[in-house]
């Protein structure tokens, strides 16, 4: 059987439940959907180490955020968009103290499209964290944040986990928010969904490459994940297609080996990408500035 490669829990846990071992309730994830803003959301939280195996992702609180509305341009869809992300994101921060220092790390390649969700998150982010230190008698009121715009390896000659950790030593933040690409196993949620979750990220895993996971016992603090499916692979994809289809029998594993490495991203990703990484970074700065609007931050971040 070829693997269906995603890198969102919500997908995982479908997967599972498709799959002949999920004959039985597994007790170790709890699924449910609810609605935010007019966006459908299901939360996924893996409970234990059973749970975790099924769905090959470590335990703890996934979120999948299904933005259509903002495909479709609806009415209000990117202001709706940017508060059903921000108000996930601020209960995921839980009790954090409002002054406490925050770093937002936006992992990936700028020069690749696909993968510039995190520097783009990063570009459109409130960065107080001088302006406290140097004028606190003026801004005193925000919260210090901080951003990284982590680079890749190829062009930094660093890995992004060393970056994170030596900025983080510096900066000694309570909390660190990364963001990054994702891959999904359907063309539906690519640029249409975000994932949010509370149990860190592994940088470049939206465009297969692996490197080693930012999370807090790499890093000794919590670390929040955001992520975009920019990209889906091409053999998941022709297998999903085939199935679909009802030609099961055509055997998507050979097609898994001639679309080795190949992805697929939407033609309109500059756009995609521009719109999401603004959606992110917006919402990145109401959840850790509250006392903001977006009208505020459209004259701060112009």
């Amino acid at each position: 059987m070829l693997l269906r490669r995603t890198d969102l829990a919500v997908e995982a846990h479908a997967l599972w439940k498709e799959s002949a071992a999920a004959e039985t309730a597994l007790s170790g994830v709890r699924a449910r959907e609810d609605t935010r803003e007019g966006y459908s959301i299901t939360r996924v939280d893996i409970l234990d180490a059973q749970g975790a195996a099924a769905l090959g992702k470590p335990e703890g609180h996934y979120v999948t955020v299904e933005l259509e509305g903002l495909s479709r341009r609806e009415e209000d869809a990117f202001p709706r968009a940017i508060r059903a992300v921000s108000q996930e994101l601020t209960a995921l921060l839980g009790d954090l103290p409002p002054r406490a220092p925050v770093l937002v790390v936006g992992l990936g390649n700028r020069a690749i499209t696909p993968d510039a969700v995190g520097p783009k998150t990063a570009d459109h982010t409130l960065v107080t964290r001088h302006l406290v230190e140097h004028s606190p008698e003026q801004f005193g009121a925000f919260r210090p944040v901080a951003a990284l715009a982590a680079g890749v390896l190829g062009t930094t000659g660093m890995e992004s986990g060393e970056l994170v950790r030596a900025v983080a030593e510096k900066v000694r933040p309570a909390c660190i928010i990364a963001v990054d690409a994702l891959a999904s196993r359907s063309l539906k949620r690519v640029c249409r969904t975000v994932q949010l979750s509370d149990t860190g990220i592994v940088p470049g895993s939206g465009v297969g490459n692996h490197r080693s996971a930012l999370d807090q016992s790499s890093l000794g603090v919590p670390v929040l994940a955001l992520g975009v499916p920019t990209v889906v692979d091409a053999a998941t994809l022709c297998a999903d297609v085939l199935a679909e289809a009802g030609l099961e029998g055509m055997h998507p594993r050979a097609l898994g080996d001639m679309a080795a490495g190949v992805i697929v991203t939407p033609r309109e990703i500059d756009s995609d990408v521009g719109d999401l990484s603004k959606v992110l970074g917006y919402a990145i700065n109401l959840a850790l500035q509250p006392g903001l609007s977006l009208s505020d931050l459209e004259l701060l971040l112009s």
